[in-house]
């Protein structure tokens, strides 16, 4: 039996940059459409739990796609994770002149905001994904 050594640095590198794009769509999608919908606290929470789900679709795709990942690995490349999107969100927010006060409030479970939620699911679902995976199947991946 082959060693089971999970996705490759590329591959979680790519899956991330996967969820960066998703998460920009989702913001569009919030602020187009979900907010005018529902108002802001559905609107906000909706799409933090549509983004939580696509989060898990990536991961679960990831894991499907390369041998499945030991539970180390998969908690390293969500930490990879988590800290590639803070240094993203905090990185951009800097740049654009967003006073630490604005950048802080979707941390707050204010007005529907799950990022603290969002961002748990972040770290967690490469060994989520990883554990039901490896329940699912004990064969080589497709």
């Amino acid at each position: 039996m082959t060693e089971r050594r999970g996705p490759s640095n590329a591959r979680a590198a790519l899956a991330w940059f996967v969820i960066l794009l998703l998460a920009i769509a989702n913001g569009m999608l919030r602020e187009g459409v979900l907010v005018p919908w529902f108002g802001v606290v559905a609107g906000t929470a909706t799409s933090g739990g549509l983004l939580a789900a696509l989060i898990l679709v990536v991961a679960w795709v990831m894991q499907r796609r390369q041998r499945i990942a030991p539970a180390a690995r998969a908690w390293r490349i969500g930490a990879a994770w988590l800290a590639a999107t803070l240094v993203f969100e905090f990185g951009f927010g800097i740049a654009r002149g967003v006073s630490w006060e604005t950048m802080l409030a979707p941390y707050t479970f204010t007005n529907g905001n799950l990022r603290p939620l969002v961002l748990l699911v972040v770290l967690a679902a490469p060994f989520a994904t990883s554990r039901a995976a490896r329940g699912s199947r004990d064969a080589a991946p497709l």
